[in-house]
């Protein structure tokens, strides 16, 4: 699991009219970012199919320089987001957590239906997506207050996947992988609805946030894919 910023929380006060065409141009933008996201994601993932080994030999250490440099460049990105840097900060994440996904993704493919896993993982965090995305703006309330709450869900469940690193315990990771997907998913149902609600009108912070809570679902829902539905023989 790999950790996101909690955004700040702000008030803006215009039109209505003016309030919808800005929220649209928000949402358009994030949309067409996060597509535009998937391509150095793509390219970090053959790559890290291809160069796993340095992950799978030293899973601790890859572990907490991916956290750490995931951590800064979120950081870089909220310095910049309103200039073209912060794009390119974007898509450099999400090369590197493309190939820090290839070692699993590898892994997945050694298995007889591993295709058709990725398959149901990567349309399994598509329906969420669109799903949470649907309510969001559909509805229209503000989830906003879920913020605070998500934000040390996240890290509970960080400390959590920490420890069971240690500990090893089957059982735990499919409950930390479970929650997981719970909790990013609501993150999802969030991020949209202080867009459609004027909370966030910078289209690289919400693509940064939305991006995060897409890799975490999406990862999670593999290896909970893997280790109930893979066929080893």
């Amino acid at each position: 699991m790999q950790p996101r910023l909690q955004p700040q929380q702000a008030a803006y006060r215009v039109g209505a009219g003016e309030i919808a065409l800005e929220q649209q141009r928000v949402l358009r933008n994030t949309y067409m970012l996060l597509a535009v996201t998937m391509i150095p994601t793509v390219i970090g993932a053959f790559i890290g199919m291809a160069t796993g080994g340095i992950i799978m030999k030293h899973p601790f250490l890859s572990f907490f320089l991916v956290l750490g440099a995931v951590i800064g460049l979120q950081f870089a990105i909220a310095a910049n987001r309103n200039s073209g840097l912060g794009v390119v900060l974007l898509l450099g994440m999400t090369f590197l957590l493309g190939w820090f996904l290839g070692p699993l993704l590898a892994v997945a493919l050694t298995l007889k239906n591993g295709p058709q896993l990725v398959g149901l993982a990567a349309a399994g965090t598509g329906a969420i997506f669109f799903i949470m995305a649907g309510i969001a703006t559909t509805v229209r309330k503000d989830f906003s207050f879920m913020g605070k709450f998500l934000f040390v869900g996240m890290i509970v469940l960080l400390l959590a996947l920490v420890a069971n690193m240690f500990l090893q315990i089957p059982a735990l990771a499919l409950t930390i992988s479970s929650l997981v997907i719970v909790v990013f998913s609501l993150f999802l149902l969030h991020d949209v609805s202080r867009i459609v609600n004027g909370g966030e009108t910078n289209y690289i912070m919400a693509a940064t946030g939305c991006y995060m809570s897409l890799f975490n679902i999406f990862a999670n829902l593999l290896h909970l894919l893997m280790a109930l539905f893979g066929d080893r023989d």
